[in-house]
């Protein structure tokens, strides 16, 4: 028998019996539905096979041994697919990498640069390093503000890439934020993130395996890959009536199982992201001894309760506005670019700290759609080129000043010039933490031959 699965109105006792919000109710009557047809088929045939099983046809076989056979071959095919998906997830490329991406443009000269530089005391006299700047190499001294990170940069694990541009980047912060979010200009390569680019490199994995933390997914994530964005572990959540939810979850799970379809995967891939996050949710978030996170580091908050938890992220995103330095911008401390340094910087090391043993196979790659005018503006600087790429990772690092630095001898047009370009030293930094091969790279930045920059020690 057939049930008509929309005969009640949405306001009638049946149906708020199964919950209070009516679009609920009518999805889990039509999961009941769907269940109930599917047990009586299942009956009929075990009837049919219990009539025929003595029955059998001229060329001796029943429709039992028809169906056991069709079994068979379905757990053959299974069983098969089940050891694909292992021998993928035992590929996978382990670690986790996470861009943080700075808005408004960094004045990467007020971050590092070359201590003593004729150049700079003449076009930037306000605003040059503090005396109590910290010593790179080669003759790069670095901002106090990344004091919290003094730690790693004596392990060797904090380096800094100056003079990383690309040309197709425009002073246009739009412009240039698309394009460093997607690995070039969207009317060549599409619109396609290279973060999504990135994950098709690294096998299969959970559902968490690309996450953006923030309210909107960023261009570098959007794909093929159905990344996550959340502003916390908590709010991943079904909505609807909280005393139905598990019943909801039940429905949604027998509606989409075994329906031969693409949505079947991620239906059942979101509905165990939302399990995975409740659970970690169910209890707060205790991070390491000493380890508090405050700003920007509520995002990386997140990012360690789910690392820590298990949910085996491979690529994040973490955004970070107020870096359009036009004027106020106070390069020493207690100025305005100072303190979001240091808030990055404080967030950074906060999480490296609670991630423990852990922080071995992470790597955290910071960077901005452009950098700035060499010269100051009195007060601020503008829009310009050649900035800088922070590298921050749980393996040691080739040296604290990495890739090429030719001087400020001959600017481009008044900026920092292009010394490394930016999809190589985005590409390096992946290559390194996922052992990627040339070729791999090469698919993930189309339009451009990668040319890698020595990153890793």
């Amino acid at each position: 028998m057939t049930v008509n699965p929309y005969p009640l109105h949405p306001e009638c006792p049946d149906l708020r019996r199964l919950a209070d919000n009516p679009a609920e109710a009518l999805l889990r009557a039509e999961a009941d539905i769907v269940a109930a047809e599917s047990a009586a088929e299942a009956d009929r045939y075990r009837r049919l096979e219990e009539i025929e099983e003595a029955q059998q046809d001229g060329r001796g076989v029943t429709r039992r041994t028809f169906v056991a056979g069709a079994a068979a071959t379905a757990t053959a095919l299974a069983t098969a697919q089940f050891v694909t998906t292992s021998a993928s997830f035992a590929a996978t490329k382990t670690g986790t990498l996470i861009h943080v991406f700075l808005y408004g443009g960094l004045d990467g000269l007020s971050l590092v640069a070359p201590a003593s530089d004729p150049v700079l005391t003449k076009a930037r006299p306000d605003l040059l390093l503090g005396e109590d700047s910290l010593a790179l190499a080669r003759g790069f001294k670095l901002t106090s503000a990344f004091a919290p990170l003094e730690k790693w940069l004596k392990a060797g694990q904090l380096g800094f890439v100056p003079a990383a541009s690309d040309p197709r980047l425009s002073r246009s912060h739009f412009q240039a934020a698309d394009a460093c979010n997607l690995g070039g200009l969207p009317g060549r390569i599409g619109g396609r993130g290279w973060l999504d680019s990135l994950v098709d490199a690294l096998g299969k994995g959970t559902a968490f395996r690309s996450v953006g933390i923030g309210s909107t997914l960023p261009r570098s994530l959007v794909g093929v890959n159905g990344a996550i964005s959340l502003n916390s572990v908590g709010d991943l959540r079904l909505n609807g009536d909280d005393k139905f939810r598990a019943a909801t979850e039940k429905a949604i799970r027998g509606l989409f199982t075994g329906i031969n379809h693409p949505v079947e995967e991620a239906v059942i891939e979101g509905m165990g992201a939302l399990a995975t996050a409740q659970k970690l949710a169910a209890k707060p978030y205790a991070a390491a001894e000493g380890v508090e996170y405050r700003g920007v580091g509520n995002s990386f908050k997140q990012l360690a309760q789910l690392i820590k938890g298990g949910a085996n992220v491979r690529v994040a995103t973490v955004g970070m506005g107020g870096y359009d330095t036009h004027e106020n911008q106070g390069t020493r401390e207690g100025g305005q670019l100072w303190r979001r340094l240091n808030e990055l910087a404080a967030a950074m090391a906060a999480f490296f700290t609670d991630l423990g043993d852990q922080a071995a196979d992470v790597t955290i790659m910071v960077s901005s759609e452009f950098g700035r005018r060499v010269a100051s503006n009195g007060g601020g600087t503008d829009h310009g080129h050649g900035g800088v790429v922070t590298v921050l990772s749980g393996r040691k690092l080739a040296s604290s000043l990495l890739g090429t630095w030719n001087g400020l001898d001959k600017l481009d047009s008044g900026d920092v010039p292009e010394y490394n370009n930016m999809f190589n030293v985005y590409g390096s930094v992946a290559q390194g933490r996922f052992g990627l091969t040339n070729a791999e790279v090469d698919k993930i930045f189309p339009r451009q031959k990668f040319t890698p920059v020595k990153i890793y020690a």
